[in-house]
Parts: C-alpha cells; sequence; structure tokens
C-alpha cells in the first residue's frame, strides 16, 4: 500500500489460500513498548518509536482496557529487579512497583510492576487489510502461488507465477522485488541467486486459554525461561506463551529443517508449511505451560485450556544471546532491484519506509 501511494503497480504473491494465515496469528499480539527486551536496547527502542503510530493506524483493532504487569521471577532471571527498573527509567517507559495485589503469588516473584502494554487483534487487523487492498486496483494479490524460474534481464525480473491448484502459469516482469516471507525468506532469497540471511527456526505453540479472574489482567514473567499470559486482541481469550515450552523443535540451518518434514508432503525446508493443518505437528504443552504460569498467581486464579495454533518461528542467530529482534532490510541486488525484510514484530514494518 506504501508502494501504490508512490505510483508503483504490486503484485502480492502468497502462497497460502489467504493472506496473513501463518505466524503473523501465531503470537501473542502484543503491541510491544519495549519492556520485552531488557537485553537489547535497540529492540526495545525500535518497537517504542514504532507503537505511537502503529497504535493510531490501527486503533480499532486494539485492546486498551486490561492492566499489563511484567514481573521478574525470584529464581533464575537473567535480569533483577534493579535492572529492570533500570532499563525501563533508560529508555522511558512506565514501571510502578505493585506491592500487593490479591490475585498474584509474591512467594515467587522478586518483584511485580505496573506497565502500559497492549494487544492488538491479529485477527481483524488481517480482514481490514484485505479489504483495503480490495479497493485499490493497482494491487493485485494472486493466493495459493509461487514464483518459479526468476532471471534478471535488461533491468528487470522476467519470472513465472505458477499457481499451486492447477499448476498453471503466470508471466510477471517486475523492475524490483521484496521478499518479505519470514521462514522462507532463504529458499525466496536462493532463488533470485542472492545470499541467504543468517537464521534460526523453531516450530512454535501459542495457548488459547480462559480464565475468570485474569479477563482484564496480563502477566509477563522476565526474564529467562520464563512465560506471558495476557488478551489476545478482541478475541475474549487469553495467549498463552512459555519460553520453556512453546518451542517444540529448534534448527539451526538457514532453510526450517524439521524432522517431522519426513511425515508430509506438505511441507519441506524449501517450501514451509501451515503447522496447523499438519498431521504431523508436535502434541500440545498447554499442561506444561499452564503449570508454569499458574506457579505466579494466587489459589483463586483457575486457567482453562481452549486450542492452539502452531507455526514456524524465526529469527536471526545474531540474536540468539541478547534475543533482540531487530528487523533487518537488505538490499541484495542491484538493476534489477532485489530486497529481503525480515522482521518479527508487526509494527515494526514501517522501517522499510526508511530504505524504500
Amino acid at each position: 500500500m506504501y508502494l501504490d501511494t508512490k505510483g508503483y503497480k504490486v503484485c502480492i504473491v502468497e502462497k497460502e489460500k489467504e493472506l496473513l494465515k501463518k505466524a503473523s496469528i501465531v503470537n501473542q499480539a502484543r503491541l510491544h513498548a519495549g519492556y520485552h527486551y531488557p537485553r537489547s536496547v535497540a529492540t526495545a527502542r525500535m518497537s517504542d518509536d514504532n507503537r505511537e503510530r502503529f497504535t493510531r493506524d490501527h486503533q480499532d483493532f486494539i485492546l486498551f482496557s486490561f492492566d499489563k504487569y511484567y514481573a521478574i521471577d525470584k529464581y533464575g532471571s537473567l535480569t533483577d529487579a534493579r535492572q529492570f527498573e533500570r532499563f525501563c527509567n533508560f529508555i522511558g517507559i512506565r514501571c510502578e512497583p505493585v506491592h500487593d495485589h490479591p490475585l498474584f503469588n509474591y512467594k515467587r516473584l522478586e518483584a511485580l510492576y505496573l506497565t502500559t502494554e497492549y494487544t492488538f487483534d491479529p485477527i481483524l487487523v488481517a480482514e481490514y487489510y484485505k479489504q483495503r487492498l480490495r479497493e485499490r486496483p493497482s494491487i493485485e494479490v494472486i493466493l495459493h502461488s509461487r514464483v518459479v524460474d526468476p532471471v534478471s534481464e535488461a533491468g528487470t525480473w522476467r519470472m513465472q507465477v505458477e499457481r499451486l491448484d492447477d499448476g498453471s502459469k503466470i508471466p510477471v516482469r517486475a523492475g524490483g522485488v521484496i521478499n518479505a516471507t519470514y521462514a522462507g525468506s532463504n529458499s525466496v532469497n536462493r532463488l533470485f541467486g542472492v545470499e541467504d540471511i543468517q537464521l534460526m527456526h523453531e516450530i512454535s505453540e501459542i495457548a488459547f486459554v480462559t480464565s475468570p479472574q485474569l479477563q482484564k489482567i496480563g502477566l509477563t514473567v522476565m526474564d529467562g525461561q520464563f512465560g506471558s499470559i495476557m488478551p489476545y486482541g478482541k478475541s475474549g481469550l487469553l495467549s498463552l506463551s512459555s519460553v520453556a515450552y512453546t518451542h517444540h523443535k529448534v534448527c539451526y540451518e538457514n532453510l526450517p529443517t524439521f524432522d517431522c518434514q519426513k511425515e508430509t508432503d506438505t511441507c519441506r525446508p524449501d517450501f514451509p508449511g501451515n503447522c496447523n493443518f499438519c498431521p504431523a505437528k508436535p502434541a500440545s504443552n498447554q499442561r506444561k505451560m499452564i503449570g508454569q504460569m499458574l506457579q505466579y498467581f494466587s489459589d483463586r486464579v483457575s486457567i482453562d485450556y481452549f486450542s492452539s495454533f502452531f507455526t514456524i518461528k524465526s529469527k536471526l542467530k545474531a540474536n540468539f544471546i541478547d534475543d533482540g529482534r531487530p528487523t533487518e532490510i537488505n538490499k541484495l541486488h542491484s538493476d534489477p532491484d532485489f530486497y529481503c525484510i525480515f522482521a518479527g514484530k508487526i509494527n515494526s514494518i514501517y522501517e522499510i519506509e526508511k530504505v524504500l
């Protein structure tokens, strides 16, 4: 849509049958304000910088009316209470100590803080942009398809777009290509003959739960093998994530390569599938996730499981230690142009405007 306003004709090639159905919705839908990254100030500041604009552009799809808490576990945290307070003060975000609250278990918490962090509804956001795209005739969306046989010719890319349902092909010529395929980034990079970006991948689960006591409350426990529970947009459900139990399998290769791919013909390292429809997806870790999070609440809190989403989550290998999630935008070919955008946070997409 940004390119459309600059007078470009745009073609979106989407592997799935619908837009925004994989990692875009399989997350906690947290509108990051920076709290989550005390070991990566750059990511924290970028999150906070883009938050106001994302909020302004999508306020109809954001849940503002709940209390969001961050806590430090008494045992094994990589960040202690004093460090977390100093970090929040340094980047200028709200961090109010809460010394007494009937729903929390202070025997397990070193510190509890009331913060300001919201949740957006990724399902509503997806539907909104589908409608916006339909209103723009200069943007063509080709679903359930892939690019094949790209070649550079006289300053343009010439390629075929192959429909996955019947194998029919559509010739396309473009002055530039933007690869924004997240877990599939290196597969597309290799197709166009450009270098890999250094990635690692995890098959990840977000559990959805309900709790009468926590409908208006979110809690994230920092910093290490802990977890988070918070409202999932305006759905009425709570999303539950655990550093220890959300990630079922890990791959340190540049292409997402997992043993479960041997059990299905719908997912390959060079063409990752949708885990939610895969018969080889892992069994849910919801019991372990719920058990872990209940440690931080008083006995009056109950959590009931509803369902889970699965997806392949990817991140830059360089951020394995500091847990940062920077947006990386590389121009990997010129005349014709080829860009690779790798972003782990939806509200960081505005960074592309600084490059294109």
